[in-house]
């Protein structure tokens, strides 16, 4: 089968610190009534699974209808190419709308998950699409802060006067590890990518309730337990031009065409494209155009031969899974 480019049904998950955003600047069709925080993009979950949303139907020759396991189970050279991802997508792309600012947490690392004997890694970057006057996000410890002194923070319920808080504006991406404790403030429209994992442990919610008068849960045991407390600033870079990330998971750069200019995408890695802005299509010999705009992400199989032409001004993101990741 000749492998086109392939795009998905977003799965949109309702937050407590969610807005409406994701219709305002991408025009995806939110459920009505609700506050959506997450619009998970590209997923390969075991109770979520993107489904592709272009193409002929699975019977004709297409991928239409399939999810992203059983397309990858179906062609798994042509989609992932040689390399190892033990026939699972290997990241979780997501684009999240923080009309309030969410709950200081922390995702483990490896060592982390087998000293509890549960969880699962997650090392994520955000990009930033839209940032609101002074929005901000919280990134790290403060120097010389411990294990204990975070623990009575936490007691105190003053564990964000710990962190850095960085005043952040859009075109940045912020790297950060698994182990990195952290939280992203409000009046933020962020591109998230990150390992497959929805391991989260959260230690403050900023006094939030439900309409029930019922905090969320906190995990304060496992967050300490998964909190890098060795971790320096530098491990946690800022980045706005060339690769904006280059990590042992995935690699990601950004992409800036004008009007009217074409792209040439050649076959052997797969990659996942977010248009951040623009729109145009893509052009595949024997095959009909794909379109793309504005909000949408595309994976482009390893065994994709094709070119992206442009019909404005469009700036995207490229993201690469690394091999063996």
């Amino acid at each position: 089968m000749q492998i086109y480019p392939l795009k998905f049904r977003p799965i949109y998950k309702q937050r407590i610190w969610g807005g409406l955003k994701l219709r305002e600047y991408f025009n995806k069709d939110l459920p009505p009534n609700e506050k959506i925080g997450e619009s998970w993009e590209l997923a390969d979950l075991p109770n979520d699974k993107s489904v592709i949303i272009n193409g002929e139907l699975a019977r004709r020759g297409g991928l239409a209808n399939l999810n992203i396991h059983e397309a990858i189970n179906k062609y798994p050279k042509e989609i992932m190419g040689d390399a190892n991802f033990s026939g699972n997508f290997p990241l979780l792309i997501k684009i999240l709308d923080a009309e309030d600012v969410l709950s200081v947490q922390v995702h483990p690392d490896k060592k982390a998950c087998e000293r509890m004997g549960k969880g699962d890694p997650k090392t994520e970057c955000w990009y930033i699409i839209k940032a609101e006057p002074s929005a901000v996000i919280y990134k790290g410890l403060k120097a010389g802060v411990t294990k204990e002194q975070f623990a009575e923070a936490i007691k105190a319920r003053t564990t964000a006067d710990l962190l850095n808080k960085i005043e952040v504006k859009a075109g940045q991406t912020h790297f950060l590890p698994s182990g990195t404790i952290h939280a992203i403030g409000a009046g933020l429209l962020i591109a998230e990518i990150q390992l497959p994992s929805d391991t989260t442990y959260r230690v403050f919610d900023w006094n939030r309730v439900d309409e029930n008068g019922k905090g969320r849960e906190l995990h304060i045991d496992e967050a300490l337990e998964s909190i890098n407390f060795d971790q320096k600033s530098d491990e946690l870079p800022i980045t706005t031009v060339g690769r904006l990330v280059d990590c042992e998971y995935f690699t990601m750069d950004k992409g800036h065409n004008a009007e009217t200019t074409e792209r040439l995408l050649s076959p052997g890695q797969m990659k996942i494209i977010m248009v951040i802005g623009g729109k145009g299509h893509f052009v595949t010999e024997g095959y009909e155009d794909v379109i793309f705009k504005s909000g949408d992400t595309i994976l482009i199989g390893a065994a994709y031969e094709g070119v992206m032409t442009f019909e404005e001004e469009t700036e995207y993101l490229i993201i690469t899974p690394v091999k063996n990741a």
